[in-house]
């Protein structure tokens, strides 16, 4: 245990000297997409760093130096946990060894849409068990303003523990974008909120460590607000601009052309692009996390909730386009043979996680299509409690399929022989811009 907690008074000269010295003992609950990339950032500035999953596979895995998230690669990742400075655990009592914990766990909804918390309660409550003098914790996870301090804080305080002077809690919102090359961790800000004015202090030394600008923020309540408004506004775009292009596609015109002509303008005007829906862990979810907290306060957010309606239903539109163009042609989309090229939720990643990908599939799937799917990144994923895996277009040529739908635009593939061999194409992604082929049917 460091000096800063066998203390009796804690002071922040002692944790900032606890960071500068790179002594301060730092553990991460949850090692996916966030919580990964977080713990080899504190290690590769010199941090000693646990990492902390309930997924025993995940940590057989870190032991061997072998990395599941695209954004850590093995090469990156080996050399710490050879040299100890990352230790993947399943257990939770090395937290009271620790100064700061950081909690990076899933938030999903339920099938209502409602938030899903139970990660987030569970990990504080393991936290508890161990909670030492002077800890720090801050919470990552997206969610809706008032969970540090509604949820969090009144689980760490159960033991009679009081938050500013036994422990310390901040709210820290990630603003992780995966296959992202140009903005990580360390070029992206990241704002900080905690309970108390010396919870923030401490939260933002913490952070200075790893990041090259720290916003404080007046609240953990503000800071949670942050997260959700960035990626609500994001929603709220994509929906307006998925509006423009069904009602431009009632008028015939190309919408992409719109986009692209209105984004001349310097001022006023920011491009959004339509798609075949939207996916992720953040901009599915984190609209419906404060239309919900809304509800609670009796207000309605029809905006954010009308935003997630038409983003929701692009998928079908996607199906209808694909139906209507196979009947232009007289075929039926029933015992059609149909290639969906990439099913990661975007570009170059390896990410399935709400793809619109995977309802467009599902729909075909009832439709009785004959479906198959190619992308480098993703070798198999469950269709309608089916196995599918990814097919070699090299061994199962292009131009055998009826219809190639192209729903994710990865950068390896090879739009030119699409268009060549195609005999019919769905490009929901303005993937194949400048070519202008009567057989090329855009969103």
């Amino acid at each position: 245990m460091s000096k800063r907690l066998k203390a009796a008074k804690i002071e922040d000269l002692e944790f900032e000297g606890l960071i500068q010295n790179k002594e301060a003992k730092i553990g991460i609950v949850g090692l996916g997409y966030v919580g990964l990339p977080l713990l080899l950032e504190f290690a590769k500035s010199g941090f000693t760093v646990t990492g902390i999953d309930i997924d025993t596979q995940k940590v057989k895995l870190l032991e061997k130096g072998k990395s599941y998230i695209q954004d850590v690669s093995d090469k990156e990742l080996n050399p710490f946990i050879e040299m100890k400075r990352i230790n993947p655990t399943s257990s939770f009592e090395v937290i009271e060894r620790l100064d700061a914990v950081i909690i990076c766990v899933p938030t999903p909804l339920v099938k209502t849409k409602d938030p899903d918390l139970s990660h987030v309660v569970s990990a504080a409550k393991e936290i508890k068990k161990w909670l030492g003098k002077g800890q720090l914790i801050i919470l990552e996870s997206t969610t809706y303003p008032g969970t540090t301090e509604e949820i969090v804080l009144p689980i760490l305080s159960e033991k009679g523990k009081k938050v500013g002077r036994d422990f310390f809690l901040a709210f820290s919102p990630e603003r992780v974008d995966p296959g992202n090359q140009e903005f990580q961790i360390q070029n992206t800000p990241k704002i900080v909120g905690g309970v108390t004015p010396f919870c923030t202090k401490l939260a933002t030394q913490l952070y200075q460590s790893i990041v090259k600008k720290v916003i404080p923020v007046s609240s953990t309540m503000v800071a949670e607000m942050v997260k959700l408004l960035e990626n609500t506004f994001r929603s709220v775009n994509i929906a307006l601009v998925n509006e423009v292009a069904l009602l431009s596609n009632k008028l015939g015109i190309d919408v992409w052309e719109v986009i692209d002509a209105a984004a001349t303008k310097p001022f006023g005007f920011m491009p959004f692009h339509p798609g075949p829906g939207i996916g992720g862990h953040c901009i599915p979810v984190d609209p419906f996390y404060l239309s919900w907290k809304a509800k609670q306060n009796g207000f309605e957010a029809r905006f954010i909730e009308l935003a997630g309606k038409i983003n929701g239903s692009m998928p079908e539109h996607v199906v209808n386009k694909i139906t209507e163009s196979l009947n232009d042609r007289s075929k039926s989309v029933r015992n059609s043979k149909l290639l969906v090229l990439g099913v990661a939720y975007k570009k170059d990643i390896d990410d399935i996680r709400e793809s619109p990908a995977l309802d467009i599939l599902a729909l075909l799937f009832k439709l009785g299509a004959n479906l198959s799917y190619h992308d480098p990144y993703v070798p198999s994923l469950n269709v309608v409690n089916q196995i599918l895996s990814s097919v070699n277009i090299s061994k199962n040529p292009i131009k055998n399929y009826d219809c190639v739908i192209i729903v994710t635009n990865h950068s390896s593939f090879d739009y030119e022989m699409v268009v060549k061999e195609s005999q019919l194409i769905i490009d929901t992604r303005n993937a194949l811009k400048g070519f202008r082929q009567p057989h090329i049917v855009r969103l």
